[in-house]
């Protein structure tokens, strides 16, 4: 039963969304606004046009866009009027700007001072520190120590190696 009531609501959004009676009467601007459909984003969907998508959003901004159109607003005042209502997100394909280049190079910039910093701290960590006098003073003695000790061992009745 619920998969019945699932299709069957599926069934009237599709309906719903092809209703003649929010088309424009004339084609020519049906058609200009059906190519303005393809470049604005579904703010419900994120990844659709209004075109293909099937939420309410979606169907009050494509009558918005056909009031526009209707009203003889050029696509780039329509595209102008979207952007300032809701932002260059509406745009699938938003204009190059320092913004979006910022976002698009953020990344990659991260990425690339990241590199720098591991570099640096591996040649920081490969580095032997100088000696000063006194702990080369002591290990001089160490190694003395060390090369009398392999020359003369101790051996005797006492300590057997």
């Amino acid at each position: 039963m619920r998969r019945l009531l699932i299709g069957l609501a599926a069934l009237l959004c599709i309906a719903a969304a092809s209703d003649p009676a929010e088309r424009l009467a004339d084609p020519a601007q049906e058609a200009r606004a059906r190519q303005i459909f393809q470049e604005v984003r579904c703010l419900v969907c994120q990844n659709e046009s209004i075109d293909d998508s099937e939420a309410e959003l979606a169907a009050d901004l494509r009558q918005v866009v056909r009031g526009q159109v209707a009203a003889g607003r050029s696509d780039a005042q329509i595209r102008d009027f979207l952007v300032a209502r809701y932002g260059e997100f509406v745009l699938l394909k938003p204009p190059f700007s320092a913004g979006n280049a910022a976002l698009w190079a953020g990344p990659f910039v991260v990425l690339l001072l990241g590199a720098l910093l591991l570099v640096v701290l591996l040649r920081r960590r490969a580095e032997p520190a100088a000696l000063s006098t006194e702990e080369e003073a002591r290990l001089s003695a160490l190694l003395d120590k060390r090369d009398n000790d392999t020359i003369a061992p101790h051996c005797g009745p006492n300590n057997p190696r």
